[in-house]
């Protein structure tokens, strides 16, 4: 028969045994009992800390708030909370819980000195998105007197980089070396820090002299590249690591094939975001994103309406970002149905929820029928929406009618997107500024322009420069254009581009300012760094056509290190018609008709040289080769804003409502500009083909 003090030592260890397993298990309630039953049986003693180690992680992998604070008590009732085991454990699951301020009270009054509950904290802290509370938990474990180790350096780091704190970063890395040096998660950390806090060149460095990289490391410098735009070295090393079969992560992936769309590479973004989508790695809505957009940019409605289905089936749709991409990209590929069946699937959905569509799929439907020209389109849906409660239109909104009024030259409308900008918006700022001025450039309201530009005196940027340029040249004021493009070289934060460049030039154009063009052309590649382009020497044709000089518009483009257009040959052409200069303009033409150009503009210029010459041989064969390429020209178009739409009027017109009215009007203002002298001289012959 077995004595009483070894039947009660065999049930504790049964009850302490059994406490282990239920917790193992997560069966909280039954460890619970157990424990109950071994109170009974044993006094209060350091033994009980084995069972409520053992609750303590149940009740932290069931997030369980409410058991984790009775164990608390009665750890302080039982006078073991100062235990070292009971203060890691205590941290681990108040901070599991989220429940970090009591984790960090925990952790303040323990008599220990060991960094294990300090490193449990800061990386609670640091992953729950909090850097600052974990930066001042590691300022406290220092006051306490805990030295870090190599498991406090990496979650430090992650606060760092999430606080953009460069300064402790490297304080840290300072740290580190002098403790314990860089072991392979110290260093990722610090790649990963550097990269956040935009000190791409300390990421590389350390990723240079790390003498062993995993995956992690290899994700975390093309992250760095991607985030300081360092893209072509970003392109390289993930090359680099596919070519020494390391698999990148889903959101390096993702970083390169933003990056190639950035970089104006839709194809390539594509390319890559389908390659991740057939590898095992699982792509995401950002994966989507990318690829719908590069499909849109593309024009590719097919591969499109592919990646769509892929959404649907992996549910990918029901994102936000995604679906408003693929409206956005239905709206490019002129499918406005399809974006119109997604924006009112995403209407319903929203009033099903109680909420309202967000203002961003609003924009994606009105941006995308303004690119078309589609007028009165955006005009519903600006009803429409506001109409709906809840969407305000906003800078997005304003930004793209304002580019539709200035296409359209209406000025009316566009004023009237000003008017709302001033009242509900909070101040003009760059992008919508550079839209109202580009606007009022393009309805001919310089002044009014000028009056915005001047509103953005802090805030200019190399769109807000080129736009008033380019307002000037249209107004034919190629003075003040100069002047503001000169006064745009010495801003701060503003240098001329390429754009700026074809702005000024057009502008001396159309103000027959040669030499002006001529010394900013001279300096384009040297003091601006802009090298000349093909769009820069057609702007100098166009400039040296309009002043007469027809030899030296012939002299740039034979000595041009790429071969002239056929814009350019066409802008000769129609310059030595203007100058009545038929020598030049028979090479002109002759050249023009050797491009084989798709615009049928060209073949008429080139016939009523031509013509005007007597070459009725060549004129037979211009026509010719109109018809043989199925070209005719297009009919001249106009259009005028009334309050009760858009109408448009085009050459022998005879479907619009009132035409009759309209010819009559015509015809008298066709007498005025007689009697005034303006008569079409008979030496140019123009004809239509």
């Amino acid at each position: 028969m077995q004595s009483p003090a070894l039947l009660r030592s065999q049930t504790l260890a049964h009850l302490l045994q059994s406490i282990s397993n239920l917790a193992e298990k997560s069966l909280l309630g039954e460890s619970f009992a157990a424990y109950s039953s071994l109170l009974l049986l044993s006094p209060p003693s350091p033994l009980l800390l084995r069972p409520i180690s053992s609750l303590l992680s149940c009740s932290s992998s069931l997030l369980a708030l409410s058991p984790a604070t009775q164990l608390h008590a009665h750890l302080l009732r039982l006078g073991l909370h100062g235990h070292p085991s009971s203060t890691s454990r205590l941290v681990s699951v108040y901070s599991r819980c989220g429940a970090l301020s009591l984790a960090r009270s925990i952790a303040d009054a323990s008599p220990a000195i060991s960094p294990l509950p300090w490193n449990i904290l800061i990386s609670a802290c640091a992953q729950a998105s909090l850097p600052n509370l974990a930066l001042s938990s590691l300022a406290a474990m220092a006051s306490r007197g805990a030295d870090p180790d190599r498991f406090t350096f990496p979650s430090a780091l992650k606060a760092c980089g999430d606080a953009m704190d460069l300064r402790r970063g490297r304080e840290i890395h300072s740290r580190a070396l002098q403790l314990h040096g860089l072991d392979l998660l110290v260093s990722n950390a610090l790649v990963a820090m550097y990269g956040k806090c935009g000190d791409f060149r300390s990421a590389r460095k350390v990723f240079d002299e790390m003498p062993q990289r995993d995956s992690v490391s290899w994700n975390s410098i093309i992250l760095a590249c991607a985030a300081a735009g360092a893209w072509a070295e970003a392109f390289a090393l993930f090359e680099r690591m596919r070519i020494e079969e390391r698999e990148p992560g889903v959101v390096a992936w993702n970083a390169i094939a933003g990056g190639h769309l950035r970089e104006g590479r839709p194809m390539a973004a594509l390319e890559l975001a389908v390659m991740l989508h057939r590898r095992s790695l699982a792509a995401d809505s950002v994966t989507a994103v990318i690829a719908v957009t590069a499909c849109a940019q593309l024009g590719l409605l097919g591969p499109g309406m592919e990646l769509h289905g892929v959404a649907l089936r992996r549910r990918l749709h029901q994102a936000e970002t995604v679906r408003n991409s693929l409206m956005s990209m239905y709206m490019r590929c002129r499918r406005p149905e399809a974006a119109e069946a997604l924006f009112a699937s995403a209407g319903r959905e929203a009033k099903a929820a109680g909420i309202t569509s967000p203002v961003v799929a609003w924009n994606c439907m009105v941006s995308g029928y303004a690119a078309m020209n589609q007028a009165e389109d955006v005009a519903r849906l600006v009803r429409e929406m506001a109409q709906w409660p809840g969407p305000e239109p906003n800078s997005v909104t304003a930004m793209a009618i304002l580019s539709l009024c200035g296409r359209m030259a209406d000025l009316r409308c566009g004023k009237e997107v000003h008017g709302f900008v001033a009242r509900h918006l909070t101040g003009i700022r760059r992008q919508l500024g550079n839209s109202l001025i580009d606007m009022y450039c393009k309805c001919g309201r310089v002044e009014e322009a000028k009056k915005v530009f001047e509103l953005l005196a802090w805030d200019r940027d190399e769109v807000s420069y080129t736009s008033m340029i380019a307002g000037f040249g249209m107004k034919g004021d190629g003075v003040a254009a100069v002047e503001l493009f000169w006064e745009m070289v010495a801003a701060d934060g503003a240098k001329p581009d390429g754009i700026a460049m074809v702005a000024v030039l057009a502008a001396c154009s159309h103000g027959g300012l040669v030499a002006e063009a001529e010394e900013i052309f001279a300096a384009m590649g040297t003091d601006l760094r802009v090298d000349p382009k093909l769009e820069h020497y057609s702007c100098m044709v166009d400039l040296y056509g309009r002043a007469g000089q027809l030899e030296r518009a012939e002299e740039l483009m034979q000595g041009m290190p790429m071969a002239p257009t056929a814009a350019m040959w066409a802008a000769l052409l129609a310059a030595s018609q203007a100058w009545r200069d038929a020598e030049v303009g028979a090479r002109a033409a002759e050249e023009l008709m050797k491009v084989k150009s798709e615009n049928p503009g060209h073949y008429v210029l080139a016939a009523n040289m031509f013509a005007s010459t007597g070459q009725w041989e060549e004129l037979a064969g211009v026509r010719m080769k109109m018809r043989e390429l199925g070209l005719r020209k297009t009919p001249g178009c106009a259009w005028l804003s009334l309050p009760d739409g858009v109408h448009a009027f085009v050459v022998e017109d005879r479907d619009s409502g009132g035409w009759e009215e309209v010819y009559q009007w015509l015809g008298r203002l066709s007498d005025h500009m007689r009697d005034a002298g303006y008569v079409c001289h008979p030496d140019l012959g123009y004809q239509e083909c």
